[in-house]
């Protein structure tokens, strides 16, 4: 049994979750922190110190004026980090010399959103009397990160994954000059309703519902909770075709659900859960996307659980978006469901021709 667990350990690995890759790391970055004091949140609520921790790629090349010119800002998913692009199936296909983020070229800025990594988040110490963050809140503070920080006037690329593909088009309105190109992939510019939101909101009332969560000031997580949560958020994020050719008999699909369970529950914090899924509660695009001056290329795949093609939301939102462009992967023997925006492999001919477009000659 315990060969068979290795086994299926390295053959889950293939498979992405919902949420976020937590996959080892395989490309090197710079990393570091910086502390924006007295932050007001969108609730009115503050803290005295948030730290943003962030992670960076390649130099900043600068003008004749001194304006970085190379800037490139990459989001991550819910419960994810920064090191989920520093993967070899990720960064591996886009960072490295002649490819089409190429870091010799380009200076790549991999931010923790609020609330996740070693960004400031619940489990620090607040608990539940952690400010309600909101996804405004998290494109306020990379932008200060950027503009106060880093000295970032505008970016090359904005582009991100499922929350962090939510969070470009909220940048694309709220910071209409601040960029040549957006990318979101994974995502929708629409208020999470129908079945994301109920998805959402089950995993929190699964966890809250646990004696063990103790209104968040448990001693222990809350394994039933946690369970229940991830037992919702993977069926939404999984795909058949992918689990069916990696567990095509009951004992490896048990094996398969028996280790995904363990990894997940090690990795997610119940506090942080709550607010990272919760934090999409005021997100919607729609009314601003007219806004949006950047070439964009929305891109989600047509075995996306959470983004569903056949609700046509995206058809019909992408013609307010006076450069944008809606491309829906067709599914192969390669996408994984949701989890499709993390293989460059599979969409990376549009990052290309995105790139191309907005080359300022």
């Amino acid at each position: 049994m315990k060969k068979s667990k290795v086994f299926f350990l390295l053959l889950w690995g293939a498979i992405l979750f919902s949420l976020s890759g937590h996959a080892q790391t395989a490309y090197p970055a710079v990393e570091s922190d910086y502390i924006i004091y007295n932050f007001k949140f969108e609730s009115g609520d503050s803290l005295s110190q948030l730290n943003i921790h962030y992670a960076t790629i390649g130099k900043p090349v600068k003008d004749k004026n001194g304006n970085i010119t190379n800037a490139i800002l990459i989001m991550h998913g819910t419960s994810g980090n920064s090191k989920n692009f520093l993967t070899e199936q990720f960064a591996g296909n886009l960072f490295k010399p002649g490819q089409i983020l190429d870091s010799t070229k380009y200076f790549i800025i991999l931010p923790d959103a609020i609330g996740h990594g070693k960004s400031s988040k619940p489990s620090d110490g607040m608990h539940m009397k952690f400010p309600k963050y909101t996804y405004d809140d998290i494109v306020k503070a990379d932008y200060q990160l950027l503009t106060g920080h880093l000295g970032v006037k505008h970016l090359r690329l904005v582009m991100g994954t499922s929350m962090g593909g939510m969070y470009t088009w909220v940048w694309g309105y709220t910071y209409p000059d601040f960029m040549d190109a957006l990318m979101p992939l994974a995502s929708l510019p629409v208020e999470i309703a129908g079945r994301n939101r109920m998805t959402r909101k089950i995993a929190m009332n699964m966890i809250q519902m646990d004696p063990e969560w103790k209104g968040g000031e448990y001693t222990s997580p809350p394994r039933v909770g946690l369970t229940g949560a991830i037992s919702c958020l993977f069926f939404m994020g999984s795909s058949p075709i992918q689990l069916q050719k990696r567990a095509p008999t009951k004992m490896t699909a048990d094996s398969v659900l028996e280790l995904t369970f363990a990894r997940y529950s090690g990795l997610l914090e119940a506090n942080d859960l709550i607010y990272q899924l919760d934090a999409s509660r005021y997100y919607n695009p729609s009314p601003h996307l007219s806004k949006i001056k950047a070439r964009l290329f929305a891109i989600n795949s047509a075995d996306d659980e959470i983004n569903p093609p056949e609700l046509k939301i995206m058809d019909k939102e992408i013609e307010k978006v006076k450069n944008g462009r809606y491309i829906l992967l067709p599914i192969t023997d390669k996408t994984t469901g949701h989890g499709t925006h993390s293989n460059p492999e599979i969409w990376g001919n549009y990052l290309k021709e995105l790139i191309d477009l907005t080359n300022k000659k």
